[in-house]
């Protein structure tokens, strides 16, 4: 399990680099949350929020149309000899988070 939590956090940190300089999202901004690679290494679900998240479809067809260009950049950066095939997950955690802050200070008030 080590080794998948390794390389979950490698892909991470590299993907988040490469979505940066790599995607642009117009008056957006793209934070790559989480990297689950299965237990094969065969494919890598990839999270990802938006700020704005109105921008989250927008967003998720950026990314599909880039991964080809990641996946290039994951093969110059890492050494894994496989790249596995990345799937990309619309991460609803800060939208969720936000709600129930506005829930909870509705209660306070």
């Amino acid at each position: 399990m080590a080794n998948i939590e390794r390389i979950n956090e490698l892909l991470l940190e590299e993907l988040a680099q490469a979505v940066n300089r790599e995607v642009m999202l117009e008056n957006g901004l793209i934070t790559i949350t989480s990297v689950h690679c299965s237990s094969d290494f065969q494919q890598a679900k990839i999270g990802f929020s938006v700020l704005p998240d109105n921008l989250a479809g927008t967003a998720l067809r950026r990314l599909s149309a880039a991964t080809s260009q990641l996946v290039a950049v994951l093969k110059q950066r890492t050494r894994l000899r496989k790249i596995p095939h990345l799937i990309w997950e619309f991460d609803a955690t800060e939208k969720e988070a936000a709600k129930i802050e506005r829930l909870i200070a509705g209660i306070e008030d």
